[in-house]
């Protein structure tokens, strides 16, 4: 049976170096002892092999060098990506991430918010599906809550990586206006029960304003789901002749579902959609989207998780701007 070496105690630091258990603590910790101490004391540590308990490290520093993150659906193959960005950002930065899926449900995002506060994360990351919700603002009381997308209720976030949604929704409405299209259909993730999300608002207020006719429609970001709605609504006589939908991943259903009908993108119906997943540029066609630069909100996110983490917080609000990738989906 191999030889398995015993992890070395704090203890015997501390017999290694003449001080006492609690002075190694503290100079391992960096704290209350000088520079010398603290590099002798690291040295003395990396040659007999300590390492300290990560409960225990924890229980004495009171952070766990964990931070939450909450997605809203992992189905949608963006939110995978920047799920992947996080997790790699944070690794960087001697931080891990706890990582979990609300499914699309705003009642589970809710439950998990609660269950990632009572594992004392050190911070949250929260990709909203509901950011009216009330808990927002009894969570950022014992825990740093940082959004991406949406601000939160109550302003109460110590961080937000807002998209300016206006300002999307608008270059992609213009542009199947400017294209010929009157009357499009917005495939959303958005439910019922969460009505008051600031791009599906903004939809109603521009179609008023470029006399569009716009019906929404509830798409899941599932591509099986998605296919299945835009199946539905473009097999009716009576289609639209552009669809905008919230989602790259959703707009991948309604490719599908072309297939499936036998209509042309864009030539029988164009599609548009909205966060320039990678795979997107490699569809036939190509698909028109909004891009936001995942990796500008991914290093905004987590600089701003970190700093409140760590007490220094800066600029707590991060606003991205949209650029309209037009390609042949809508006959670009």
């Amino acid at each position: 049976m191999a030889d398995r070496r015993k992890r070395a105690t704090i203890r015997e630091v501390a017999q290694a170096t003449g001080l006492s258990p609690a002075a190694v603590s503290y100079a391992l910790r960096g704290i209350q002892t000088s520079e010398e101490t603290q590099e002798r004391v690291r040295a003395a540590a990396a040659e007999l092999g300590y390492e300290a308990h990560p409960i225990a490290r924890a229980l004495a520093s009171g952070r766990t060098d964990m931070v939450g993150l909450l997605c809203g659906s992992l189905e949608d193959y963006w939110q995978q990506s920047l799920a992947v960005g996080i997790g790699r950002s944070l690794l960087a930065r001697d931080r891990y991430a706890l990582l979990v899926d609300a499914g699309g449900d705003p009642e589970r995002e809710l439950a998990l918010a609660r269950r990632l506060r009572d594992q004392r994360v050190d911070g949250l990351i929260v990709q909203p599906l509901d950011p009216s919700a009330a808990l927002w603002s009894e969570l950022a009381e014992t825990v740093p809550v940082v959004s991406i997308g949406d601000a939160l209720h109550g302003g109460r976030s110590h961080g937000e990586v807002v998209f300016d949604n206006r300002r999307g929704v608008t270059l992609a409405l213009e542009h199947l206006r400017e294209r010929g299209h009157d009357r499009i259909a917005v495939f959303t993730p958005t439910r019922d029960s969460t009505p008051d999300r600031p791009a599906d608002v903004h939809v109603d207020a521009e179609a008023q304003r470029l006399g569009l006719r716009v019906d929404a429609v509830v798409a899941p970001q599932s591509l099986a789901e998605a296919t299945a709605v835009a199946t539905e609504v473009l097999g009716d006589r009576d289609r639209p002749s552009a669809v905008f939908c919230f989602s790259d991943v959703i707009a991948y259903g309604v490719y599908a579902a072309t297939r499936t009908l036998a209509l042309d993108v864009p030539g029988d119906v164009a599609v548009c959609g909205y966060d320039n997943h990678p795979m997107s540029a490699l569809l036939t066609p190509p698909l028109t989207t909004v891009d936001w630069d995942i990796e500008g909100i991914v290093h905004a996110a987590v600089r701003l998780v970190v700093d409140v983490i760590d007490g220094k917080p800066r600029k707590r609000r991060v606003v991205r701007e949209p650029t309209l990738l037009i390609r042949a989906s809508t006959g670009g």
